[in-house]
């Protein structure tokens, strides 16, 4: 499909040829953004390993200082007073079996989901679902838990989770164009800092091989990635 006229006169901004340093990517960024809407900012990172072995998987999360600027809608899974603690604590929506019926009806109205363990059972039934959204819980990512309240506070602080896809990149929000520069750049650092410290040891050779940003409508920037090795070197 041919790329419309303003994301063109954005993407004709941008030297091509160029790799940036953070500050000066994420400037380029809020230069040439042309939609009317607070739009997000992403990451693409390109890394150095092979997502059909189970050893070289890359997933975890990380709390960005500044959050994503997006409103999360969170639904929690459990049964009894958990689901009670659950709405006392923030939760936009709790509940057991009844809300797995409503899933497996198509009700999707939610961000985020974390579960107590006894609830795993049922939300397996569910996982061809939720999976393939993003949005099964984990308790890698701390998304299967009886500490309701640490994960919800957690997401509320602006935690995200993120899992290399079959092409080997790793894509996240880290805010929003209305974000200040410091903000941006401190979350992006944050959430490389993490990706970094998760490089599996099987992974050999050049770990972070691209890094990209841009904003939901615009091009991407790419990163000087000699630069992010040094930063950011283990």
């Amino acid at each position: 499909m041919k790329a419309g006229k303003k994301y063109q006169q954005a993407r004709d901004k941008i030297d091509r040829s160029k790799r940036f340093e953070m500050e000066e990517a994420l400037t380029a960024v809020k230069d040439i953004i042309y939609a009317k809407f607070d739009e997000s900012v992403d990451m693409a990172v390109k890394l150095g390993v092979n997502p059909r072995k189970s050893d070289q998987i890359v997933r975890g999360s990380v709390v960005l200082p500044h959050g994503t600027g997006k409103k999360v809608k969170i639904l929690v899974l459990a049964k009894g007073e958990k689901e009670k603690e659950a709405l006392d604590t923030g939760a936009d929506y709790a509940g057991g079996d009844e809300v797995i019926e409503k899933i497996k009806n198509g009700w999707l109205g939610f961000d985020r989901v974390i579960a107590t363990p006894d609830m795993m059972g049922s939300v397996g039934k569910v996982g061809k679902i939720l999976g393939p959204r993003g949005l099964m819980p984990n308790p890698k990512t701390g998304t299967v838990t009886f500490d309701i309240a640490q994960a919800i506070g957690d997401i509320k602080k602006g935690k995200i989770d993120f899992r290399v896809d079959k092409t080997g990149i790793v894509h996240v929000p880290i805010g929003k164009i209305s974000f200040s520069m410091e903000s941006l750049k401190e979350n992006a650092v944050a959430f490389l800092e993490t990706v970094i410290r998760l490089k599996p040891s099987s992974s050999k050779g050049q770990y972070i091989k691209g890094v990209a940003v841009s904003s939901t409508m615009g091009p991407g920037i790419r990163l000087d990635t000699v630069k992010i090795r040094n930063t950011f070197r283990k």
